[in-house]
């Protein structure tokens, strides 16, 4: 078994559930998006080897529903309330995120410090 450094061993997946904020006739979020199949990965600061085409959270607003959450800058978002987002463009990331109806977003996303967490932890025993 062979083992690339940088390369992550195991995809630590988080569920956060956000509580959109009402105000006025907005449901507030509190998180900016980045990426999407139609934008050029290699614009994208999270994107790890440039070729990633995934949706990442950019920016959070400080004290905002996504922080009070959890959601991390740097979060790859991997579904939206059981909806695939790994293979779609930014705008649709946007309206899927947005949707009128929906007070809650439960979101699926992978972090990068919660792989390099559990990487360190697990020690360097399992070298072949």
């Amino acid at each position: 078994m062979s083992f690339i450094p940088g390369q992550p061993v195991t995809a630590v997946v988080q569920r956060i559930e956000i509580q959109k904020l009402r105000q006025g006739e907005n449901l507030i979020l509190g998180f900016s998006i980045g990426g999407g199949i139609d934008q050029d990965p290699g614009q994208n600061p999270f994107s790890e080897d440039k070729t990633d085409k995934g949706i990442y959270v950019t920016r959070i607003t400080p004290k905002g529903p996504a922080e009070v959450a959890g959601l991390m800058m740097g979060d790859k978002i991997m579904q939206v309330n059981g909806w695939d987002m790994t293979m779609v463009t930014h705008d649709q990331a946007r309206k899927r995120l947005t949707k009128k109806n929906e007070d809650v977003v439960r979101l699926l996303v992978t972090r990068k410090s919660l792989e390099e967490a559990v990487n360190n932890s697990k020690g360097h025993q399992a070298r072949h």
